[in-house]
Formats: structure tokens, C-alpha cells, sequence
């Protein structure tokens, strides 16, 4: 380019402060030079260039000087308007950046109001150590600054990413003024130490420099010329990439609530990319859907993804329909098939994010996903009356019952060996803990520890931990609120109160936490500078957001990406298990989880409740019961006890070896503790509870029992006997249930035939025992 561009020479001549310079109508531009100009210099040799300017000395009138006036004039009119101390050094050091100067005018032949960027860039070198290089004469370091300020002025020249690392406030101060760079300066120092930035602006930040690199990019000290024209051609300059955009981007907002311009919008990953692989009507009725629907930008943006999908899958398999009106229900079974049998990365548009997974089958909750977005765009279609209803969506469109079948609660709880180690690095997090610089930490500590703790123990999703708001915190003494700040909130029965805003689910509400949440919060509010409001995405309000600084709310992944990570290191714990990578979310479902297998769990409804559930079963996503709580129930229930009895038989195995059994001797012989049993099917006797005494029936004080128990070849077993709901309600509930069994028995016959109102004998009540059953070699 040009040396001065047209833009630049209109600000050239501008009348702002802090501009002393400007470029004359009367002055000779013209890009050559002429031989009598080189001739001259070369007479005047570099030395003779290097001489001081002042008034009275009849060399500066001389003949060769006069030749090259059209040349030094400018330069002379560049150091008149630079900003620096009356001293002989600086005096120096302007004499022998304006000899630097014409010495390359004539070493190149042109005059320096032709040379483009690279031409001064080459002049000033990439560093001082590379233009000290380049002089012939002995120079000093002051030089450099003097030859890109002339560079600035006279050649309109703000290349500054050529020139390497320098000192960009120290040359922004030589062509405004010191006095104008540092107002402005402070005036927008102030907004940002307000903000929280950590010493904004203060010696040696390097906002400092992007700072006076902007205002010299902009052609002016005053802190109002920066509009939002100036910022976005601020953003476009080359020099201004990297690290100084965001600078740029914390200037704009100070600008911004000055009233200046207006508040500066990211681009880049706001931005959807367009919809490629599918045909073009598709990929129109796609992105018109998507600047309709009223879902949440995050829902649309996920619908507007899996139908793009669906598009490439039509240009693939059916290229023939094009739009959504095309469809029929024999599309949907054949996009349902594909749906079922899909793998990662098929039909996507990129594949950078997969990497290892590609290949594998998808999983049946993401095949549930994929058609219910599906619904969703033909069911908005429909209503919208956009297309013809040709199908039920909810039909046509539904999952599969072999893939519902497979979609289950299966909440992804972390260890409790685990979560015990990142409770422990959480209570006791230090900044060294925590990636940083020489100026420490990203966010404050007390913000850090607040976030941190609110994920350990309040059970919140990531986006409400986001949007929480100042004064979110209430306490309460015996039922009454109390301040923050008061003694009683040390006491052990303090109520802390949460107060949870509008999320994906429900309206707000409030939920008790553990008091070192509170305290942790409290402790960052009394820290926290004060902010400007912020629109909530889901209520549309002004809000003072809790967990922001420097005007921006914390980062929407600070949990995941650096939070979890500290506390995994620090803990000693990896940052994955067998269920996936610990992520914010997890958090929630391994208190919901610890919270219904305490000692004194909460309710499926006290659960619900305190996650802000609508639905019962979403409550059930979250809660697991755990193995050990499962056990302690199943045992406390006592079901074998309740069910099952066990009793002592007594086996002849003479009646059995000789074949006397065979001949109906009996040879079982239960054992009912007033006397035995010889009947063989003793477990289906209706009156084994309550023995009528008939002919199979001995008494212990009989000869026959007394002759059974002399016998040598007894072998004692135990035999289980299940118990009917009338015999279990005689055990357990005395002396009615027992009277009312033997009531029911009365007319019921006995194995031998009789039954015991014929027999006539009170019956004989058995409360069969409870042997314990051990198994193995004794002792």
C-alpha cells in the first residue's frame, strides 16, 4: 500500500488533541527521486545527516540541503510535533532517526512517502537488535522509537505486528502526549477495576499496550473516537490478532458503558455452520424451522443438526424427495430403520470430533433422541399447516419397542471412594491447585472455592449454577431469617436456603443446602465488585449474576474444564470410570443417590422436590439405590423369616434299605415338639400348625415315640415348610389369628380320613421353628 492511504491522510489532518502534525498541501510528494536529491545526500554524507537542526546554522541553508528540502521539511514538521522531555538525548536521537530516514531514500531510490508497510517495517528491523545491526554509524537504542514515530506520521504507517516487541505505550505517548495517553487511559482503568479485572491498565500490564496500539491505530488519544466503527475496523487491522482481540473485546465494554459505542457481539462459535451434504430446498426448510420454533436456542440447535442428518441420509438414499411435504409413512419406516441400526459418524458433516468412536453402533437413548427430534420438526410442520398431513408423527416416527426396551434409569453415580476424595480436594482447594500465570488464578479465589462447593454439595445442574444471583443466599434460626453476617449462623441448627432461578424443568424455587455453601457464597459477595446487570437467556430479566466478574459471567464450562480437573489432580482420583468422564452433571446424581441411601433417606418426593423435578420419574434418573441399602431392606423385610419354616424329621434308613418303606412302614417322622409325625407329605397337611392328632400322630411319652428315639440308624435332617397367609398371620398375630386358624380346621380332614371335630381332641398347636441352617464341616 501507499504510505498514507486516504482515510489516514483525512486523519492526518484532523484538529484532535494531541496532533501537532500535518501533512501540507504545499509539500512535494512525488514518489521518485530525483538524481540531484541522491547527489546531495550523498555529499552530505551520513554524518553530515546526523547533525542537529538549529536555527542560525548556515549548513541547514546550504545547497545540498536545499535540494532535498522537499524531503526534510516533513521529517523536521514529525520530530516539531513528537512529546518528549527538552533533553539532548532525545533531541539526538529525533536528528539521527530523520538521517536514518533520507539515508534510505537514497539507498532505495524513492522518497519515503512511497514506501509501503514492508518498507518501513524493513527500516525499523523486526527488533532493536536487528536495527542496531543495520546502522553503519555507531547508534543508541533511543533511535528506534524516533524512526517508527516518524514512520507514523510522515508514512501513515501502523504495521506493528512487523516490528517484533516494543514498547507501544512508550510510542503512542511521543505522538499524542504522555498527558492525553495516560487520561484516557485511566478513564478506562476505572471502568475495568470496577469490573474486577485484576490491575487493569497499571505499569507493565500488557492491556497497557494493546491499549495505546489501539489509539494509534486509531489515529487519536481521545478515549470517545473509539466508536464502533473504530472497533471494528480495530478488529479487522492485522496487528490486532491473538490475544489482543480479547483485550480489544474488554475495551469495547469499557467504551461501551461509557455510552461511546456499542457493546461488542463474539462471533466464530455463536455461529451455526451451514448445512452441507444435503439439497438445498431440505437444507431451507431446515433453517427456516430453526428461525421459527420457540424452543431454547440449545433445543433448536440440536434438531436443526439430527434433520440435517436426516438430509444427508435423503440425498444418499432417497434423492428424489427433497422437502419435508415429501414424506410418507413408508419414509419414516425406512428412516426409522436407519435410525436403529446407525453408527457414530455416519451421515454427519464433520468428523474431526469422533475420532476413535467412529464406527460404532449409536446408543439406544441416542436413537430415541434422533427420532423425537424427528417428531419434533414434523409435528411443528404439520401444525404450522407448512406441509400436508400425510402421517402421524407420533406414530410413524415412534421408537422402536426393542430400542425402548433397552432406555432404562441407570443414573451415572460417581464411587463413593471417589466422591469422598473430591469433597476433600474441594474443602481444602488451593490456587496453586488451579492453572494460572505470574498473576495468579483466572477468576478470584473466593469465587473459585464458591463455585466449587456449590457443585459438591447443592446438587445443581451446571446452567443453574451458572444463573444464580446475588442474594441467592437466605438463612434461617429456629424458624426465623437471620442475616448473614449474624453469630447464629454458626450454631449447628442454622438453615441455609438456596434459592434456585427458572431452569430447564420448572419455575424457581428453594431448597436447604449445607451451610458451607452459604458461607462460601457470602464470602465471595462481600468480595465481588459490583457489575452491570445481565439479561437472563430464560426469563429475558436484568439480573445481578452471582458468579461474574470483569462485567462477564463465569465460562459455561469452567466446572468441566477446570474445576473437575484441579480436584481430580489434586484428589489423586482419574478423571474418567467405567461410566464416562466426571462431568458437572454427575455431581447431581451422586447426591441424589447419597441423599435416598442415607440412614435416614429422603422420600421419592422429598427428592423430587429438592432436585426441582416436575415428574417423579425424571427423580428416578438420579436416585439409585445402592447394593448395601438394598441388602439392609431385603433383610429388615425378613421374607424368608415371614415365609418359611424349617422343622427336624427323623429318616429310618433300616425301613428304607430293607424295603420296609416300600411296604408302607413308615419311615419320615416330623419332628412337632409334643410328639411325631409319620406322614409322608407332611408339608401339604393342611393341620401341620395345628395337629389334630390322628393316626399318624405319636406323642413323645408314648412307648412307640420312646421306641423310634432308641433306634441307633436315625439320621436328623431339616425339612422347610412354606407357610399359608393364615398360618403366617397366626405366628405373627397370637391368639386371634391362632383361634381363628383352628376354627377354619375344625371340619377340614386329617391324612387319616377323620377329621378333628370327629376326633374330638382339642388340637395340638405347632409353631414350627427357625434352625438355623449352616452349611460346611463341623467343628
Amino acid at each position: 500500500m501507499n504510505a498514507v492511504p486516504a482515510e489516514a491522510s483525512a486523519r492526518l489532518h484532523d484538529d484532535r488533541p494531541g496532533r501537532g502534525f500535518q501533512v501540507r498541501p504545499g509539500w512535494d510528494r512525488r514518489p521518485g527521486l530525483l538524481d540531484s536529491e541522491t547527489a546531495a545526500i550523498t555529499a552530505i554524507g551520513p554524518v553530515g545527516l546526523r547533525r542537529s537542526r538549529a536555527k542560525g546554522i548556515p549548513r541547514r541553508t546550504a545547497r545540498h540541503w536545499k535540494a532535498i528540502a522537499r524531503l526534510v521539511e516533513p521529517l523536521d514538521a514529525a520530530r516539531d510535533a513528537l512529546h518528549h522531555d527538552d533533553d539532548p538525548d532525545f533531541r539526538r536521537a529525533g536528528a539521527h532517526a530523520a538521517a536514518i530516514v533520507l539515508q534510505q531514500c537514497a539507498d532505495t531510490g524513492r522518497s519515503y512517502w512511497a514506501w509501503t508497510s514492508w518498507d518501513w517495517a524493513r527500516l525499523c528491523g523486526s527488533g532493536a537488535e536487528e536495527f542496531l545491526a543495520a546502522r553503519t554509524l555507531p547508534t543508541e537504542r533511543t533511535v528506534r522509537p524516533f524512526v517508527v514515530a516518524m514512520a507514523y506520521l510522515a508514512g501513515g504507517f501502523t504495521g506493528f505486528h512487523y516490528l517484533g516487541n516494543f514498547n507501544r505505550l512508550h510510542l503512542a505517548c511521543l505522538v499524542f502526549g504522555e498527558e492525553q495517553v495516560e487520561a484516557s487511559i485511566a478513564q478506562a482503568a476505572g471502568i475495568l477495576d470496577q469490573w474486577g479485572y485484576q490491575n487493569p491498565l497499571r505499569v507493565r500490564h500488557r492491556l497497557r499496550g494493546i491499549f495505546s496500539q489501539a489509539l494509534l491505530v486509531n489515529h487519536s488519544p481521545r478515549l470517545q473516537d473509539l466508536t464502533s466503527e473504530a472497533f471494528e475496523a480495530l478488529r479487522a487491522h492485522p496487528a490486532n490478532t491473538g490475544r489482543y482481540r480479547e483485550m480489544i473485546y474488554a475495551l469495547q465494554r469499557a467504551c461501551a458503558s461509557l455510552g461511546y459505542c456499542d457493546p461488542p457481539v463474539r462471533t466464530g462459535r455463536n455461529n451455526a455452520p451451514g448445512i452441507d451434504g444435503t439439497s438445498p430446498q431440505w437444507a431451507t426448510w431446515v433453517e427456516r424451522w430453526h428461525a421459527t420454533s420457540p424452543l431454547s436456542p440449545r433445543v433448536r440447535a440440536t434438531v436443526r443438526t439430527i434433520m440435517a442428518k436426516a438430509g444427508r441420509w435423503l440425498e444418499a438414499a432417497h434423492p428424489e424427495i427433497t422437502e419435508p411435504g415429501l414424506w410418507t409413512r413408508q419414509t419414516c419406516a425406512s428412516w426409522v430403520a436407519t435410525v436403529d441400526h446407525m453408527c457414530v459418524g455416519d451421515y454427519v458433516q464433520r468428523h474431526d470430533h469422533i475420532q476413535a468412536r467412529a464406527g460404532k453402533p449409536i446408543l439406544p437413548r441416542s436413537k430415541a433422541h434422533i427420532l423425537g427430534a424427528t417428531r419434533t420438526f414434523f409435528r411443528d410442520l404439520q401444525e404450522w399447516e407448512w406441509i400436508p398431513r400425510r402421517f402421524d408423527p407420533a406414530r410413524a416416527l415412534a421408537v422402536p419397542r426393542t430400542v425402548n426396551a433397552l432406555i432404562g434409569a441407570d443414573p451415572r453415580v460417581i464411587a463413593d471412594d471417589v466422591w469422598a476424595k473430591l469433597l476433600w480436594a474441594g474443602l481444602n482447594l488451593e490456587p496453586g491447585d488451579l492453572p494460572g500465570n505470574s498473576a495468579g488464578t483466572y477468576y478470584p479465589m473466593e469465587l473459585i472455592r464458591a463455585i466449587t462447593l456449590t457443585w459438591l454439595f447443592a446438587g445443581l445442574r451446571s446452567d443453574e449454577i451458572h444463573r444464580l444471583r446475588v442474594g441467592c443466599i437466605r438463612w434461617q434460626h429456629d424458624g426465623q431469617p437471620i442475616a448473614g453476617d449474624s453469630a447464629d449462623v454458626l450454631a449447628d441448627d442454622a438453615v441455609c436456603l438456596l434459592d434456585v432461578p427458572v431452569h430447564k424443568t420448572g419455575t424457581a424455587f428453594t431448597k436447604p443446602v449445607d451451610p458451607m455453601v452459604g458461607q462460601a457464597i457470602d464470602a465471595w459477595q462481600t468480595l465481588r465488585p459490583a457489575q452491570p446487570a445481565r439479561i437472563d437467556r430464560k426469563t429475558g430479566r436484568a439480573v445481578d449474576m452471582l458468579f461474574s466478574v470483569r462485567a462477564q459471567p463465569v465460562a459455561r464450562d469452567y466446572i468441566n474444564h477446570t474445576i473437575i480437573p484441579a480436584l481430580c489432580t489434586k484428589a489423586g482420583v482419574p478423571a474418567a470410570d467405567v461410566r464416562g468422564n466426571i462431568t458437572s452433571h454427575r455431581a447431581r446424581s451422586t447426591i441424589a443417590s447419597q441423599l435416598y441411601n442415607a440412614k435416614e433417606p429422603m422420600t421419592l418426593f422429598e427428592l423430587q422436590a429438592w432436585l426441582g423435578h416436575k415428574d417423579p420419574a425424571t427423580t428416578q434418573n438420579y436416585a439409585k439405590i445402592t447394593p448395601n441399602t438394598l441388602t439392609r431392606a431385603y433383610t429388615q423385610a425378613g421374607y424368608f423369616a415371614r415365609n418359611i419354616r424349617t422343622i427336624e424329621v427323623l429318616l429310618d434308613r433300616d425301613a428304607v434299605t430293607t424295603g420296609a418303606a416300600a411296604d408302607g412302614q413308615p419311615w419320615q417322622h416330623y419332628d412337632l415338639g409334643h410328639g411325631y409325625c409319620s406322614y409322608t407329605f407332611f408339608e401339604q397337611c393342611p393341620h401341620r400348625m395345628a395337629c389334630a392328632r390322628c393316626d399318624f400322630y405319636a406323642p413323645k411319652d408314648s412307648s412307640q415315640a420312646q421306641l423310634l428315639e432308641a433306634r441307633g440308624n436315625l439320621q436328623r435332617m431339616l425339612a422347610t415348610i412354606p407357610l399359608t397367609d393364615d398360618e403366617r398371620a397366626a405366628v405373627e398375630d397370637g391368639e386371634t389369628a391362632l383361634d381363628a386358624l383352628l376354627a377354619r380346621l375344625t371340619d377340614i380332614p386329617t391324612p387319616a380320613g377323620a377329621t378333628p371335630h370327629e376326633i374330638g381332641s382339642r388340637p395340638a398347636v405347632t409353631l414350627l421353628p427357625i434352625i438355623d441352617v449352616r452349611q460346611g464341616k463341623t467343628g
